[in-house]
């Protein structure tokens, strides 16, 4: 039997000044428990998008991606470097227009987060300083008085282009700085100089990690947790750092993020404030490739750190990055020629995110959206609940035979988190759990015999839940969400089956086995009753829960992409005919009806022609501590292989561009401009030509410079076992296609 004692106290709550007492906007207040709204509390989830990085056209499609994977809050940097590359040369127009960029995120409905700076980092040249602000005899990044003015002006002008909308009344929260560990006062200068120009809002922010010393409580601390990052030297194994965040822990701190460039080992680990609750702001949503070290983590590997993070007591799940980009012109990147450790691709911010660059969603978008579906529906309940660690816990993390699991509860009610997936060394079976939980309400043991635990398993499963009156004691199988009843029907609490473990849903001491696919009717002795439902694990990555009106859900099983509006109207992106989509209403599955709004769908091979075979390149493109520099444009001109690619007229603005490819660098040209590029990773290059400047007639090539198997740089497994095979040096176009979709709207 697995134990854990749940009877804790939780932490004393506290009230800061922050959003109570200043920077007020009605309804909304803060404890060192959760965020509330009209008093209750409020599990928020966040997700990063750079708006600078987004053709302005494509925002509120994007947004819209976002709200359909569960985000409730957008961020984003405002980065000095693309406003102002002159000084007292602003541009806020287009892609830069923020004041439009806050209009078009609340116009949906959605909170946001503005992470000022002034320095951001971002993988951006000189962390998003302009050059002429790098440069200056200033000691940046403290109160010096010469650093300070010129910060006054750049908020001044910020201030202005937002024209009264950075107030507690329209942004949610605002960050300061960014990974700025030892200079509390200055932060606290920065919330002054920001007020000064007219920017509050009810939340201010800044980041933890790394021993940061922070002005408690003047700043609410936010946390992040990578499962895997390029910032490690290319010849390291997988980092413990990386590794601790598929465990459920009690500790926050993160002494990995952004130390290449801190240049040292935090010095102290920072701790919880006693006045804020555990939040987060950069959960890896993906990972930005370097040259010298490529990590690409999957779907699941997304979900697990933020489900580990769930499971610990996040009061706050925030993501960085959620949907991806492209820098808005070249030389924008950080490089090491100026002065980073690591040298990025130079237009492409991807960031193997949920949403990428393209705006085609990854696996990882459905991976995410289950949890954030079940944040919606039990974040109140979750959001102040403490997190129980079980009496036998892992011995560190390299322990993969331990099962790591974790208890939130209050009250006797929680749920049961089990989180048994890492990569690159995944734990094996676990034989035979079986769970017996100490609560305010007496001992819970379930399940009524031992299951085993696949690798792979994310679960939560709750624990004396009640919906509409209904206790469940206990169910093994994940919580999902509630949809309302009806005069004929009662509500339904919806569960997901976790595969290969028998599904029981206990109430008043019996355990009613559940096949996936059916669902079972509880009542309670008072007339109260609850259907629950449970899906089986294999409709997981096509289900959507859309958000109702008079705040009702809907469920929806569907492979292709659903999104809707601030109104709750649903659309398809279809790629093949009607779209195939069901909905679960009043007990039974329907087949909503679909009228054809836009566009048809193309699945085509785009022929490709050889214009230039590529030669050998030396490998050696310099370095810097040790880690690769990415060669130039020279050695592309010189070396790389060069193909024409005959993309069909007719397209519209969704299709897209898919390209499997190997080598070393990629770069995507239009009329001869690099649009796009990549470094090898082993994954496809996914590129909407519109967006890249594409249009009817434009001359398209892919330039791939080869990738010698001597090289130094670290690659994924399948990617490295693939240059491992080739004759001395890898450089194929493996395939192109393109792909469009048809776009359907619900008939209501």
């Amino acid at each position: 039997m697995l134990r854990a004692d749940a009877t804790g106290r939780p932490r004393a709550e506290l009230r800061p000044a922050m959003a109570n007492t200043e920077d007020v906007r009605p309804g909304l207040s803060l404890t060192s428990r959760a965020l509330l709204r009209d008093g209750r509390p409020w599990l928020p989830v966040s997700g990063e998008l750079h708006y600078t990085r987004v053709p302005r056209e494509r925002w509120t499609e994007r947004l819209r991606l976002m709200r359909a994977g569960g985000i409730s809050v957008v961020s984003t940097y405002v980065f000095w470097l693309h406003h102002e590359p002159v000084r007292g040369q602003t541009r806020f127009d287009g892609r830069y227009d923020v004041a439009a960029f806050v209009d078009a995120v609340r116009a949906e409905g959605l909170e946001i987060i503005l992470r000022i700076g002034p320095w951001a980092h971002g993988e951006m040249r000189n962390g998003g300083f302009p050059d002429w602000v790098q440069q200056l005899p200033v000691e940046h990044r403290t109160d010096d008085p010469a650093y300070l003015e010129l910060v006054r002006e750049w908020f001044g002008r910020l201030a202005a282009a937002l024209d009264g909308r950075c107030t507690p009344e329209t942004v949610l929260g605002i960050q300061l700085d960014n990974e700025l560990y030892d200079q509390p006062g200055h932060l606290a200068t920065l919330k002054g100089l920001a007020r000064e120009a007219g920017l509050s809002a009810p939340l201010w922010t800044a980041t933890a990690w790394g021993g940061a010393d922070l002005p408690d409580p003047e700043v609410l601390p936010l946390w992040g947790g990578y499962g895997d990052g390029f910032w490690v030297d290319p010849g390291e194994p997988w980092d413990p750092t990386f590794r601790a965040h598929y465990f459920f822990s009690d500790t926050w701190d993160d002494p990995g993020i952004g130390a290449d460039v801190r240049g040292e080992e935090a010095g102290r680990r920072s701790e919880l404030s006693p006045w804020f609750p555990a939040a987060t702001c950069e959960l890896g949503g993906g990972m930005a490739t370097a040259y010298h070290r490529r990590p690409r983590l999957d779907a699941l590997d997304i979900a697990a750190v933020a489900h580990a993070k769930l499971g610990s007591g996040s009061a706050w799940q925030g993501y960085y990055m959620y949907a991806g980009g492209t820098n808005p012109g070249p030389g924008l990147e950080e490089t090491q020629a100026t002065g980073y450790p690591n040298d990025m691709t130079r237009l492409s911010y991807d960031f193997h995110a949920p949403i990428g660059e393209s705006g085609r969603t990854a696996p990882s978008h459905a991976a995410l959206r289950l949890q954030h579906a079940f944040v919606e529906a039990f974040g109140e309940r979750l959001a102040p609940m403490a997190s129980h660690l079980p009496e036998v816990r892992p011995s560190g993390v390299e322990d993969a035979e331990t099962l790591r699991w974790a208890v939130r509860s209050d009250d006797g009610a929680g749920f049961l988190f089990i989180g048994w997936h890492q990569p690159h060394v995944p734990p094996a079976t676990y034989r035979g759990a079986r769970f017996g939980i100490d609560t305010s309400r007496g001992t819970v043991e379930l399940p009524s015999a031992p299951v085993d635990i696949a690798p792979g398993t994310l679960a939560r499963w709750p624990l004396g839940l009640e919906v509409a009156g209904v206790r469940i004691d206990w169910a093994t199988a994940s919580a999902l969400t509630v949809l309302l009843g009806s005069a004929s029907t009662p509500p339904t609490l919806v569960l997901i089956e976790d595969a290969g473990i028998p599904v029981e849903v206990a109430h008043d001491g019996f355990a009613h086995a559940v096949t996936p696919g059916a669902s079972v009717r509880i009542e309670e002795a008072d007339g109260a009753a609850l259907e629950v439902l449970v899906l089986a694990a294999a409709d997981a990555p096509r289900v959507w829960v859309v958000d109702a009106a008079a705040g009702g859900r809907r469920l929806f099983v569907a492979a292709d992409e659903l999104t809707w509006d601030a109104a709750g109207q649903v659309s398809v992106r279809a790629s093949g005919g009607r779209p195939e989509v069901r909905e679960y209403v009043d007990g039974t599955w329907r087949t909503p009806d679909w009228e054809h709004a836009d566009g048809a769908a193309v699945a085509a091979s785009v022929p490709s022609s050889r214009l230039r075979e590529a030669t050998l390149p030396s490998g050696d493109y310099g370095s810097r501590d040790g880690r690769h520099a990415a060669p130039d444009d020279a050695v592309f001109d010189a070396h790389a292989a060069v193909y024409g690619l005959e993309v069909p007229d007719g397209l519209d603005d969704d299709a897209v561009l898919r390209v499997r490819w190997a080598g070393d660098v990629a770069q995507l040209r239009v009329d001869g401009v690099t649009a796009t590029d990549r470094f090898w990773d082993g994954s496809e290059l996914v590129a909407n030509l519109r967006d890249l400047g594409a249009g009817p007639g434009a001359r398209i090539e892919l330039h791939l410079l080869p990738l010698r198997r001597d090289t130094g740089v670290h690659l994924p497994a399948d990617a490295a076992d693939r240059l491992a095979g080739s004759t001395g040096v890898l450089c194929a176009l493996d395939d192109a296609r393109i792909e469009q979709r048809a776009l359907w709207r619900e008939i209501r």
